[in-house]
């Protein structure tokens, strides 16, 4: 199981293990905001609440203005898994403009396909198929995109990472 770290500012931060979630917690370092009951963190003298979501003590700022690295998981999770063409189940990515035409590996460039677009787009442009986007392509923003492992959410996060969107 793991905890998602939150800020001061109840903006996420990273996603860690139940272990070092405890550990800044009976550090002083943060408190708990939610527990998971379920599954109680058992030791041979006592029983611990499992922390799901903690919030530091001190602020931590987010810094929004750097930008986000290109990776196939973040294309694909920018775009929910589906194709920016037919909207079916996405497993690929496309470039737009393809590499062959000057196409850049960039998140304006780049969207998540399923492989039978992928293969008759091949090498084209959109408008020589007469294709469009369902949505134009941007590098996504927001403070849950700056937190590492958040594609794995939990119940127990859905309102924290809603107020972050």
């Amino acid at each position: 199981m793991q905890t998602l770290v939150l800020n001061a500012g109840y903006e996420p931060l990273a996603v860690v293990s139940f272990r070092r979630a405890l550990m800044l917690v009976l550090n002083n370092k943060a408190s708990v905001i939610k527990i998971d009951p379920e599954n109680p963190i058992q030791t041979v003298t006592a029983t611990f609440d499992r922390p799901s979501v903690i919030v530091l003590r001190r602020y931590v700022r987010v810094p929004y203005v750097r930008r986000i690295p290109v990776s196939r998981r973040g294309i694909l999770r920018r775009d929910a898994y589906r194709c920016a063409y037919c909207a079916a189940g996405a497993a690929t990515i496309d470039h737009v403009v393809p590499r062959s035409r000057g196409g850049q590996d960039t998140w304006e460039n780049l969207v998540a396909c399923c492989f039978r677009c992928n293969n008759v787009k091949g090498d084209r442009l959109l408008r020589d198929l007469g294709w469009k986007l369902r949505a134009a392509p941007r590098m996504p923003s927001g403070p849950a995109w700056f937190a590492m492992g958040i594609e794995h959410k939990q119940e127990a996060w859905m309102d924290f990472l809603a107020v972050a969107a």
